[in-house]
């Protein structure tokens, strides 16, 4: 594969799992399709409900391959369209928060983003959705700053905690192994069927 335009990070190194088990890297902007497994580090092995995992720098202009990579994520496992459109918004937010706030503007710092699927079971006790997990290595988490202002407080900015709370099902922020993570998880809402009066 070509080498990363971003020196000092491994670049986009984009894996996805598709129904045909093609596995395709992407670094760059430029797409090459590999045969066989796919090696993620030593020893690693795929894991089957790992939709993709994608190392991102820092930069705002990357989050646009982010937000693809999402609509076709929730697209592959049957969203809603307004549901989706909540997931990649949420999801940019967080990224732009990361840029913005752990990393203080700094650009071409790394950002893993991994997408798994949720299975659901017949007895309902796991529910089919999304797990999105964001990691950076920037300035720790305060718990006390993740709380957001008020919403009463009228002023620009500073409302995208309360749309990822509010637009996702779980959301989970921890410090593990010298990283920040946030852990958002929806969950697929079945369609409603309005059944004709008289049935």
């Amino acid at each position: 594969m070509a080498s990363s335009p971003h020196p000092g990070i491994p670049g986009y190194t984009l894996l996805l799992k598709s129904h045909s088990s093609l596995d395709v890297g992407v670094q760059g902007t430029r797409l090459t399709e590999s045969s066989g497994a796919k090696e993620m580090k030593s020893g690693e092995v795929l894991d089957t409900d790992l939709l993709v995992r994608l190392l991102m720098p820092s930069n705002a202009e990357a989050l646009c391959l982010v937000r693809a990579m999402l609509e076709r994520a929730t697209e592959l496992l049957h969203f809603e369209e307004n549901q989706s459109r909540a997931i990649v918004r949420s999801v940019d937010e967080a990224l732009a928060n990361v840029i913005r706030h752990a990393y203080q503007g700094k650009t071409d710092l790394p950002i893993e983003v991994t997408c798994k699927r949720l299975r659901g079971d017949p007895d309902g006790t796991h529910v089919t959705g999304l797990e999105i997990l964001l990691e950076d290595s920037g300035i720790a988490l305060d718990p006390a700053k993740l709380k957001g202002r008020p919403l009463e407080d009228l002023r620009p900015g500073g409302l995208g905690l309360h749309f990822i709370r509010q637009s996702m099902d779980e959301v989970e922020f921890s410090h593990k192994n010298g990283k920040n993570q946030l852990r958002m998880v929806k969950y697929i809402v079945p369609a409603t069927v309005t059944k004709p009066e008289g049935e």
